[in-house]
């Protein structure tokens, strides 16, 4: 019998994550504030945790733009948390176009990982969230090769895509996630 634990590789698509917890309707808490570990502990059980990687297009801010002053020294607070727990974060860019900021080399960096972890075997299990349907390419292969993709989604808002192209497919309510952040006093 094998006795071996299911190794699981945590990715998170950090800007997916965010805007699909602001999306939830009377989310209390400040979502800089959300216990990453906690809950990816929660996703994975009694598995083991080899790697947990945070993924972000990183805010660069001007001197002069203290909104995204703010936004900036809000990300390197979560990044600080983040690392503190073991995490590992892998950081793509921001590219603004017609006033709109677009993330660019995330995804890129989340397919890399999920093949060269699966090609040197560092996990049985990729817990992915994310709804980025550019990732089914990767996911196909990986699990050409034997490993295991579980989706992790949300309710009000799943990629279809990548339930079709997962193992175990698990959509978030408000109520999974709200347990993560910190309770709001009210006075």
């Amino acid at each position: 019998m094998n006795t071996a634990k299911e190794r699981v590789f945590a990715i998170i698509d950090g800007s997916n994550f965010y805007h699909r917890l602001k999306e939830l309707q009377g989310l209390e808490g400040n979502l800089l504030d959300f216990r990453y570990t906690n809950f990816v502990q929660w996703l994975t059980g009694e598995r083991s945790i080899v790697q947990k990687t945070y993924y972000i297009g990183v805010v660069r801010a001007k001197p002069d733009d203290k909104k995204a002053q703010t936004l900036r020294r809000n990300q390197q607070r979560l990044f600080a948390e983040l690392r503190k727990d073991g995490w590992s974060i892998a950081r793509g860019y921001l590219l603004e176009s017609g006033g709109t900021h677009h993330e660019k080399g995330v995804d890129v960096q989340i397919a890399v990982d999920l093949l060269v972890g699966a090609y040197e075997n560092l996990y049985d299990t990729a817990i992915l969230l994310s709804s980025d349907t550019d990732l089914i390419p990767a996911l196909a292969k990986i699990r050409s090769m034997g490993k295991k993709v579980e989706y992790v989604g949300f309710s009000q808002k799943p990629s279809y895509g990548l339930i079709t192209h997962s193992d175990v497919r698990r959509l978030l309510l408000k109520e999974d996630v709200q347990q993560f952040l910190p309770r709001v006093r009210h006075e």
